[in-house]
């Protein structure tokens, strides 16, 4: 009687709490090893999100990629990093026992935290790993007005 009580909204869990908990979920119940399949297979790179006195850094991991096989663009408020790794072609005569390398298009967007300055950002591409520095937009210093009677 009391499900019936209570409002849907709150019976349903929010889509972007499902989206962000369902890995850890999995994680918990399968263990490391299958934690990926709910990604539907699909590679998703692994990221860090920082943020220094000066700069946001985000740091990806790509390996196997290559520099011109990765996108990274400022869309509004937003960076987006979005790229494609190359599947492996088959190699006859190899019967495979376990396959966790994932390929597939990918797109990771970050919200960023603060303003920067579009024009200094620098993406650096070194042994598998993408490092995209933002720096910070400098803020205008508060400026007293005097109230005259």
């Amino acid at each position: 009687m009391t499900r019936a009580l209570a409002p849907w909204a709150a019976r349903v869990p929010r889509l972007l709490d499902f989206e962000v908990e369902f890995p850890k979920w999995m994680m918990e119940v399968l263990g490391p090893e299958m934690a990926g399949l709910g990604t539907n297979g699909k590679f998703l790179p692994e990221a860090n999100l920082a943020e220094t006195e000066k700069a946001v850094e985000v740091t990806v991991e790509l390996p196997g990629m290559k520099p011109e096989e990765v996108k990274v663009e400022i869309k509004g408020e937003q960076l987006w990093i979005t790229g494609e790794k190359k599947e492996e072609k088959e190699e006859k005569g190899k019967t495979f026992h376990r396959v966790e390398r994932r390929a597939g298009m990918f797109r990771r967007i970050f919200a960023l935290p603060v303003e920067v300055v579009q024009e200094k950002i620098e993406a650096r591409f070194t042994e598998g790993v993408l490092k995209v520095t933002l720096p910070k937009a400098e803020k205008v210093a508060p400026k007293q007005i005097e109230v005259k009677a």
